[in-house]
């Protein structure tokens, strides 16, 4: 019988984790109560403790569950690419998923962001977040430009990711291709006319 309790336990976990997320998702950190997880999840209110160890340990799955959702993006876009700027387009346009990049799903990733200040767990999955950007743009920059315009490169990018998501956040009219479209132009007015050739070379396998 144990198995199979096991496999309710992990039913019930992944069905409130689901329900926090779409919590999450709606109202941000600041509304992620228990009792809105549980009615949303439809069980009775209390139950979230008997299968985590508190809200916290909720907060930080969900969390990171929403760093998988862009890493996931991301891999995906690069499957297909066969060049360096292809990679960067995909890099790139994977931090603004067309079913995410929203006005609510903005202000409660904003709200992580300012959670980070206070929450070690949340600063380190957003520093571990920057650390995954930064290995990824090294698959494209690497032996194209020096240090330390790769580390600049890394810094821009990521600022204006932060700032694009910060602006949908506040209701910004900028959709996802409108800013994809300015974090590449602006990567390319940074770039000789000989290192975007580079970068437009075949990638070899």
């Amino acid at each position: 019988m144990k198995p199979k309790k096991t496999r309710i336990k992990d039913l019930r976990r992944a069905e409130l984790l689901a329900a926090a997320h779409r919590v999450f998702m709606a109202q941000g950190l600041e509304g992620l109560t228990t009792a809105r997880i549980c009615a949303e999840a439809g069980m009775s209110a209390g139950i979230l403790s008997y299968y985590f160890k508190g809200k916290d340990e909720v907060l930080f799955a969900v969390v990171r569950m929403n760093n998988r959702i862009l890493v996931q993006e991301i891999v995906q876009r690069l499957v297909n690419t066969s060049t360096r700027w292809q990679r960067l387009v995909a890099i790139v346009s994977g931090n603004f998923p067309d079913d995410l990049f929203e006005q609510k799903v903005a202000a409660a990733w904003l709200s992580v962001c300012a959670a980070s200040a206070r929450n070690p767990d949340f600063a380190r999955l957003q520093s571990i977040f920057y650390r995954r950007l930064a290995s990824n743009l090294a698959s494209v920059f690497a032996g194209v430009i020096p240090e330390p315009r790769f580390s600049q490169m890394v810094l821009t990018i990521g600022s204006m990711i932060d700032g694009l998501w910060l602006r949908k956040s506040a209701g910004g009219m900028v959709d996802g291709s409108t800013g994809i479209a300015l974090v590449l132009a602006t990567i390319e007015v940074q770039l000789t006319w000989k290192e975007r050739m580079a970068l437009d070379a075949q990638l070899h396998v």
